[in-house]
């Protein structure tokens, strides 16, 4: 289950970040998706976590958009990292328009339990 977090500067309207919202869900689980967990673009509540945060009067970012992704690291996704970074972004300038972001991959090591 990705974590999502979106940071954006307060110039950014907010068509662009509902858009940003409706497809990073299936953007990200297409870029993570592995043999441990694949995606089979049905998602369901949970699969995904967004959070929006608008930049504050301290933040320093030299871009408008920082989307920054956390999933469960397996050696599958690992292994190319970088490839699936570069895709996401791609995908999401195709989607969204946007140029002036930048998206960061990390891959912990984690556990993760939900309910019902």
């Amino acid at each position: 289950m990705p974590l999502v977090d979106v940071t954006y500067a307060p110039a950014v309207p907010e068509p662009v970040l509902r858009d940003l919202g409706a497809v990073l869900p299936h953007l990200v689980s297409e870029a993570v998706e592995c043999p441990e967990e694949p995606y089979d673009g049905d998602l369901q509540p949970g699969d995904v976590e967004l959070r929006f945060r608008a930049l504050g009067p301290l933040d320093r970012s030299g871009l408008d958009v920082v989307i920054e992704v956390r999933s469960k690291w397996f050696e599958s996704r690992a292994a190319n990292r970088q490839e699936r970074v570069d895709g996401l972004w791609e995908a999401v300038r195709a989607a969204t328009g946007l140029e002036d972001f930048g998206v960061y991959l990390s891959l912990p090591v984690a556990a993760w339990a939900q309910g019902d």
